[in-house]
């Protein structure tokens, strides 16, 4: 089950980034983020069990996602796809022509999940990302 997150649950998404993230967001941001007009934060359960979560920005009739993560024990069945989907979803009800996303180059799971939910590589950001220094491929789909 896919739903939107409250303030209060910030605390599932900040434990999700813990276990996921190197570069792990703060708990004082997700709750921001949860009540950031521009913002829409999705958890992702399962059996009531969080499993994952996405953090979207929408603004200028753009999106881009910033974050979206499931537990390692969870991966692989789905969730990830379903994440993306809600996302796609709100960003067409919301009329946004293009949805962007950076992720490590290395990251080649995502990259191909990416893919093959229709988004495609636009350019590299050399040594974008710290901990561990990594290059950033920025991705896009077009909505409209």
């Amino acid at each position: 089950m896919i739903r939107q997150i409250q303030k209060d649950e910030a605390g599932l998404a900040a434990e999700i980034e813990r276990v996921c993230f190197s570069d792990a967001w703060s708990l004082e941001a997700l709750e921001q983020s949860a009540e950031n007009r521009f913002d829409i934060v999705y958890l992702c359960q399962d059996q009531g069990e969080t499993v994952g979560y996405c953090l979207f920005r929408i603004l200028a009739g753009e999106g881009e996602l910033l974050r979206i993560a499931v537990l390692p024990q969870f991966r692989g069945k789905g969730y990830g796809r379903e994440l993306m989907e809600a996302m796609a979803e709100a960003a067409r009800a919301m009329e946004v022509s293009q949805i962007f996303l950076e992720v490590r180059e290395s990251n080649e799971k995502a990259r191909h999940l990416y893919e093959t939910c229709g988004f495609c590589t636009v350019t590299v950001r050399k040594d974008y990302y710290g901990n561990p220094k990594e290059n950033g491929i920025i991705m896009k789909k077009r909505m409209i």
